[in-house]
């Protein structure tokens, strides 16, 4: 007789296998972790460095340019200075003291749309020296008396004075014998309004003339009303060319 004998077989498997095939899933109160691949770090503070140094070296740039532009004296070409003489007769306060010679120096600065003259101490005395900026782009006239050390603004008159350009012109054919200027005198009549608090507003190249200098705002007379004789002594006058005539400014303190 046979005995046949069955082993009960488990449905598991070895724990080994069952850990290895095993998938964990977080809880609600756990963290998935994942691995993390290790990278080069991009350098964000260099380039932050780099960058402000960038934008510092281009504002330091531009305030030079600036500041050499509108503070120091600009360079322009030789054949944009000029040294005039000019003969006139005084139909004005002198008719019959013959002719006057008026001497100045001319700065014309094309680029920058404004003139500078200089009229030094006059040979005949009645005048006064004097440094004179037209500023064409501003639309203002400033007028230095070296003498009293005073600058007064006034609104540029274009009935009176050439643009630069024009002057220039004429200059150039003035030097080279081609055209000479009319000999005779034109008068404007100005007044004193009041103190300049604010030299921002004239620009740069009157703020440059008047800096540190007492400054006064003009406005033209009415040209009905001469100056009496009693006047005279609140008034002085500068005498300039810029035209194909000579130019008188007289300026009086008061009304």
């Amino acid at each position: 007789m046979v005995k046949i004998t069955f082993h009960a077989v488990s449905a598991q498997k070895p724990e080994k296998e069952n850990d290895e095939d095993k998938i964990i899933i977080p809880q609600a109160h756990e963290q998935l972790v994942l691995p993390v691949t290790s990278k080069k770090p991009f350098p964000t503070v260099l380039c932050c460095l780099i960058f402000g140094l960038v934008v510092f070296l281009s504002g330091l740039v531009l305030a030079s340019i600036y500041v050499y532009r509108y503070y120091f004296i600009p360079q322009i070409p030789e054949d944009s200075l000029f040294h005039c003489r000019v003969i006139y007769e005084d139909s004005v306060y002198a008719p019959l003291r013959g002719r006057h010679e008026l001497e100045e120096n001319v700065g014309i600065y094309l680029d920058d749309n404004y003139e500078q003259i200089s009229v030094p101490v006059p040979h005949f005395g009645g005048s006064d020296p004097a440094d004179i900026i037209h500023d064409f782009q501003r639309g203002l006239t400033a007028y230095y008396d070296i003498a009293l050390d005073k600058c007064y603004i006034t609104e540029l008159n274009t009935t009176l004075v050439m643009p630069p350009r024009n002057l220039w012109e004429l200059l150039v054919n003035v030097k080279r014998g081609t055209y000479l200027p009319q000999t005779y005198i034109v008068q404007e009549e100005m007044v004193v309004t009041g103190r300049v608090r604010s030299m921002r507003q004239l620009g740069p190249f009157i703020h440059r003339l008047c800096y540190g200098k007492e400054t006064y705002r003009l406005r033209r007379r009415n040209q009905r009303r001469r100056i009496e004789r009693r006047e005279t002594k609140k008034c002085h006058s500068i005498r300039h060319f810029e035209n194909t005539f000579v130019v008188e400014t007289v300026i009086c303190d008061r009304v």
